[in-house]
C-alpha cells in the first residue's frame, strides 16, 4: 500500500507549488520511481497507514521533499491523505517547460487526495526561481479549480512579517516568459 500512497502524495504535493500558471510542476516526475530514505518507518495495513519518522527524504523525478516525518492514509474509497512535518518541511521541484524550480516550506504541509488540496501551516513560503516569493502563515492550492490563498497571522509560529502581514514579490512577465522560453537577444530576422 504505501508506495501507491507517497505517489499520490507526491503528485499532489507537486500541484501544491504552482505560483502562477506557467509555474507547473515537471509532468515526467510522475512516471518516475520514487526513492524514500528515513531512519525509521511503520506500516499499519489494518488501517492503512504508513509513517515514515527522522530524517525522510523522499524523491521522484525531479521532486524532493524533506520533513522530520511524513505520515500516509488512504481511505476506503482510495482517497490518499498526506502529512509532512519537519523545522521545516520542504519540497522542490523543477518547472514544468521552464528554467528553475518551484520550492515550499513550512512547519506543516497537507494533502488531501479527495479535494486534490496541498496546505502549507505556520511559517509556509512558497518561490518561483528566481526571485517569486509569497509567505504567510497559511497557504492553501485546491489544483481542481486552480484556487490560490495565502493568509498572514500574527502571534507564535505565525512568520509572515512582524505584523503578521502576507509578503509577496512577483515580478513582472514579458511575453516570453508566458511563454517558458527565454528572451532573445536578438531581434528577428525581418
Amino acid at each position: 500500500m504505501w508506495p501507491n500512497s507517497l505517489g499520490i502524495l507526491l503528485a499532489g504535493a507537486c500541484c501544491a507549488v504552482l505560483l502562477s500558471g506557467p509555474a507547473r510542476a515537471e509532468k515526467a516526475d510522475r512516471t518516475k520511481p520514487i526513492n524514500l530514505e528515513s531512519d525509521r518507518m511503520t506500516v499499519d495495513d489494518a488501517q492503512r497507514t504508513s509513517v515514515f519518522e527522522g530524517n525522510v527524504l523522499m524523491t521522484q523525478g525531479t521532486l524532493s521533499i524533506r520533513a522530520d516525518k511524513v505520515t500516509v492514509r488512504q481511505d476506503k474509497d482510495g482517497h490518499q491523505y498526506g502529512t509532512a512535518v519537519g523545522n521545516p518541511a520542504v519540497l522542490r521541484q523543477k518547472r514544468e517547460g521552464a528554467e528553475g524550480y518551484i520550492q515550499g516550506e513550512a512547519q506543516r504541509i497537507e494533502y488531501d487526495g479527495k479535494q486534490d488540496l496541498v496546505e502549507l501551516f505556520n511559517r509556509a513560503r512558497l518561490l518561483r526561481e528566481p526571485a517569486d516569493e509569497v509567505r504567510g502563515n497559511y497557504i492553501s492550492y485546491n489544483s481542481r479549480t486552480e484556487y490560490f490563498t495565502v493568509t498572514g497571522g500574527a502571534g507564535p509560529g505565525a512568520g509572515a512579517s512582524p505584523a503578521g502581514r502576507v509578503h509577496a514579490v512577483i515580478q513582472p512577465r514579458t511575453a516570453t516568459d508566458e511563454a517558458g522560453k527565454a528572451p532573445s537577444a536578438k531581434p528577428p530576422k525581418q
